[in-house]
């Protein structure tokens, strides 16, 4: 997967429709304000089971993601990050029909 592949996520970033970092993704899936989660190949078994636990109680797509913390923090302007939550519904499907083509 290449930076080109996941250009609708720096879209959606520009337009304020992603949460990243933990405390704040957790906050967006329990408010129910996450549409669509990620989580960075490389992000620790911990981190993935608390997520997808979380994402499949309140119902939350989410993908691990073939992308490590370091790339998928540049694509959104940001630092590092481990999972990212998508808030807009058209952006969040553009993105995982893009994941899912190249998987």
């Amino acid at each position: 997967m290449t930076y080109k592949d996941l250009s609708m996520l720096s879209i959606a970033a520009k337009a304020g429709k992603v949460k990243s970092g933990s405390l704040a993704v957790l906050n967006s899936i329990r408010d129910g304000e996450a549409v669509f989660v990620m989580i960075t190949e490389d992000a620790s078994e911990n981190t993935k089971k608390k997520f997808s636990d979380k994402c499949k109680y309140y119902e939350v797509p989410y993908m691990t993601v073939p992308i490590d913390c370091e790339s998928i923090g540049r694509l959104i302007g940001k630092e590092s990050r481990n999972v990212l939550a998508i808030t807009d519904q058209g952006l969040a499907d553009s993105i995982r029909k893009k994941i899912n083509s190249e998987v």
